[in-house]
């Protein structure tokens, strides 16, 4: 019984020793443990919040940049739009110019060949009166040259309409 008493009677200085012993290994263990595995873990903890802070400047950048290119988007199919409308614009000016243009030239040709159109009715109508002139001319050389019946008259007129006839 003695041996199990030995087991369970209190020793101080095993109880000094296992004291001693437990604070010396826990300063050794924080020493060589702890503050290497806590700085490694500080350092990891810097670096995933420089990861954070990165990708929020990041989509930070995005973001700003997605709103500049939206806006220039914007700007460039406002100006494209501009630059239909400006081209439209002088498209139909151009064609209502060519349009006018053209009514107008049409108008001077048919001006001028109204022109001509009278001209030559003129020089057709004198031309018919120096006709008729000289056949009642003719005709009054005849019966000054006759004496005239009322057959010969008849047929004298005859003449001159048939003449008259021929010669428009």
């Amino acid at each position: 019984m003695k041996q199990f008493q030995d087991l369970v009677t209190f020793a101080p200085w095993t109880f000094i020793f296992t004291i001693a012993n437990l604070l010396l290994l826990t300063t050794v263990i924080k020493h060589f443990l702890f503050k290497p595995v806590q700085e490694i873990f500080a350092k990891r903890k810097e670096q995933i919040e420089t990861s954070y802070t990165e990708a929020e400047k990041a989509e930070g950048d995005a973001k700003a940049m997605k709103e500049e290119y939206e806006s220039r988007l914007e700007g460039a199919k406002q100006e494209a739009t501009e630059i239909v409308k400006t081209a439209t614009a002088r498209a139909t000016a151009r064609g209502e110019e060519i349009v006018h243009a053209a009514q107008a030239e049409a108008s001077a040709l048919k001006n001028k060949a109204d022109a001509e159109i009278e001209s030559e009715r003129r020089k057709a109508a004198g031309a018919l009166k120096n006709d008729i002139s000289a056949l009642a001319l003719e005709i009054a050389g005849r019966v000054v040259e006759k004496e005239i019946d009322a057959k010969t008259h008849k047929d004298l007129i005859d003449d001159f309409i048939s003449r008259v006839g021929e010669a428009s």
